[in-house]
């Protein structure tokens, strides 16, 4: 089975690099890094933080991405999020949702939002209107978004009564929904599920990979917050799991020992952000790969 390179749209680093934190030549190496495990795009994903943080990391993966051809956008996650499902992300940065408060971050590099749209106040007009790819993450709505974030974790979630942004993610079909099936984020079930209801054409597979994922560190901060790794998941003080320590690889490789695995999946990224298709990966039996050009 052949697939293209695989294209990493939300995660946090990987390595030891924090996209939060790091420099340019730091994001540049671990670009390459990738590219030769087979991931040929990737689009830095910063959590929320302050705005003046979020200004420096953005200038400086912008510099990055002029010396490697890896990097295709940012992933803005967070300051525009919801409280009642804030995850590890910090409350004390979030702005209200207007595009006011999206100019004071705004880039043209910054290709896919993560937002609440229940708490919008005219900023996914404002980002319609600048092409930007609006998903729906770390809330309790939905509306008109071009996609759903990690979904199952940190929305509300699937109900009989009532709408709900699990429910609304599976039922639209026109609609991109991320998931992370890397064996800790959601379970067979919920996958199954997951891919029942969503059209193949519209699966989006990520590894929400955090900085502390293919490292020695057993414990960092991230989101300002202090994360544990106990060599299965990693989880902040208080229990609540974090991001993956998986990249997409690795996850492909679980999901496809499950027989649950398409190349579709690897596809659709690339028809998401109008991308040409790139290299080539084989995979064996047993989802092993082999880079065939890259």
């Amino acid at each position: 089975m052949k697939t293209p390179l695989i294209i990493e749209q939300h995660f946090h680093g990987a390595y030891g690099v924090d996209f939060n934190k790091a420099g340019v030549d730091e994001i540049v190496n671990l670009a390459e890094k990738l590219r030769k495990i087979g991931i040929g795009k990737i689009f830095p994903t910063l959590v929320t933080d302050t705005v003046q943080n979020i200004n420096r990391q953005i200038a400086i993966i912008k510099k990055a991405a002029q010396q490697t051809g890896c990097i295709a956008g940012i992933h803005l996650e967070g300051i525009f999020i919801n409280p009642a499902k804030k995850g590890i992300h910090n409350p004390e940065h979030f702005l209200a949702l207007t595009a006011d408060n999206y100019r004071l971050v705004e880039d043209d590099f910054i290709k896919i939002v993560t937002l609440a749209p229940e708490l919008d106040e005219g900023l996914i007009g404002y980002l319609r209107e600048k092409n930007v790819k609006i998903q729906a993450g770390h809330c309790v709505g939905f509306g008109n978004v071009d996609g759903a974030t990690h979904t199952f974790n940190a929305m509300s979630a699937v109900t009989h009564r009532g709408v709900s942004t699990a429910l609304s993610a599976l039922v639209n079909d026109g609609v991109y929904a991320e998931i992370i099936p890397d064996g800790v984020h959601v379970n067979d079930d919920a996958l199954k599920l997951f891919f029942k209801a969503k059209p193949d054409d519209k699966v989006i597979l990520i590894s929400d990979a955090l900085p502390i994922t293919y490292s020695s560190l057993r414990e960092t901060v991230f989101a300002d917050s202090k994360i544990y790794y106990d060599g299965t998941k990693a989880i902040s003080g208080d229990g609540t799991i974090a991001g993956s320590t998986k990249l997409l690889p690795e996850i492909i490789q679980i999901l496809g020992k499950k027989g649950m695995f398409k190349p579709v999946f690897i596809e659709n990224t690339y028809q998401y952000h109008g991308l040409e298709p790139e290299g080539s990966i084989e995979w064996d039996d047993n989802f092993n790969m082999h880079i065939l050009m890259y």
